[in-house]
């Protein structure tokens, strides 16, 4: 968007694919009973409208919507954009648009705040509040095909900046000033600067690069790997230490080119790898060309789980496994719109894969004394496997 540009909601080259994915949307509703749907925090906004604005998405389960924007003014007026000061202009207006009052409404129980929550249960009074959000992520599960597309495009760009890293080593650097340059290269291949996570508790930077020892600090959030980071504010990565020789340096950073996101990790060394972690890197590898052949529709998600455990233990690697002083329970995770979705890729998983579900795959092990490896891809669930669509060298490499 020109600053010269109209603010159009939804994007006019984008009307038929929200339409596809409301329609989704809609088609939920009437399967779980309910009335009409007030969306209204970022990353389903983002799903819902294809743009970021301060306001609302509201959707009746007949798939009539209306989009109201509280932020910015002058948007341009269309039949279903309407610009609101509050929300509790909202019932007002959809009876001047002829949409009756709903008896039970879905609101995003999971992720807003209680004040706002209880802020809308007054301006719907007369309904019946239902949770929105664990639908909303089923829905954002199946990507359409123009959001796969956003999605290679991200992991083009995202390979193009992991291209770079081998010639952005100097010698005594500290691990922070090599995320530096790497993140330099991000943002001048494009990136928006920010990573969007799901959850409270889950805050990140641009990602992580792990170096040695530090892989093996543990940290308060649910990431594979942790580090401690350069201030108790944010306990998570590089922590600012001169990255050594013997030891390997993990880089699991990101982009979010375009509003969807790719996770991609690979794995340097400081001279030659030790034995033990050259097996478990390639240990890793293994895992996943046995997990893109059997990541097929109909597949539980946990069997990919206990796939990667019967291979680790069959290598006699399981204390390094996911962690070394604290495990993560998990070897992937769903990806998108933000980086962390759903589902989790653990041995407790119900779900089942679904064609067209994106997937980060991480198998990862900490050698103390070493430092992290492993290999992290994102995939597209086809009918024949998983499609990988970070492509790049997976080999242990040295910076040397």
């Amino acid at each position: 968007m020109k600053a010269t540009d109209e603010y159009i909601i939804p994007a006019p080259e984008l009307r038929s694919e929200m339409s596809l994915r409301l329609g989704r949307v809609a088609e939920a509703m009437n399967e779980s009973g309910m009335d009409a749907m007030l969306i209204a925090t970022n990353a389903n906004l983002y799903y819902a409208a294809g743009m970021m604005y301060r306001g609302y998405v509201y959707l009746t389960r007949e798939g009539r919507v209306v989009y109201f924007v509280i932020r910015p003014t002058e948007v341009r007026h269309e039949e279903n954009v309407v610009e609101i000061r509050k929300p509790e202009m909202i019932p007002g207006e959809l009876g001047r648009l002829g949409i009756a009052p709903a008896s039970t409404i879905g609101l995003e129980l999971d992720v807003q705040s209680y004040s706002e929550i209880e802020r809308l249960k007054k301006v719907f009074s007369d309904a019946s509040v239902m949770n929105a959000s664990p639908l909303l992520r089923i829905c954002r599960q199946v990507k359409t095909q123009y959001e796969i597309g956003q999605m290679k495009e991200d992991g083009r760009h995202h390979v193009a900046v992991y291209r770079k890293i081998q010639r952005l080593y100097r010698r005594d650097m500290t691990d922070v000033e090599f995320q530096i340059a790497i993140e330099h290269e991000l943002r001048n291949e494009g990136s928006l600067g920010f990573l969007r996570v799901a959850g409270q508790l889950m805050e990140i930077n641009l990602g992580s690069v792990i170096a040695g020892n530090n892989a093996d600090a543990p940290g308060p959030y649910d990431f594979a790997m942790g580090g401690a980071g350069v201030s108790p504010a944010l306990p998570c990565g590089a922590c600012g230490e001169i990255m050594r020789v013997g030891e390997t340096v993990m880089v699991d950073v990101n982009g979010c080119f375009n509003g969807y996101q790719t996770d991609m990790t690979r794995v340097w060394s400081l001279g030659e790898p030790s034995p033990l972690a050259l097996r478990a890197h390639e240990c890793s590898r293994r895992i996943l060309r046995s997990l893109e052949q059997m990541g097929r529709p109909g597949v539980e998600v946990a069997e990919l789980y206990r796939r990667a455990e019967a291979i680790v233990a069959e290598e006699g690697l399981q204390s390094y496994f996911m962690g070394h002083r604290q495990h993560a329970p998990f070897i992937g995770h769903g990806v998108g719109i933000e980086l962390n979705e759903t589902p989790p890729v653990t041995g407790r998983s119900r779900e089942l894969l679904k064609e067209n579900m994106t997937l980060a795959l991480e198998p990862k092990f900490v050698i103390p004394g070493t430092g992290a490896v492993g290999v992290e891809n994102t995939y597209v669930v086809r009918t024949d496997g998983l499609e990988n669509i970070t492509p790049f060298d997976e080999e242990l490499q040295n910076l040397l």
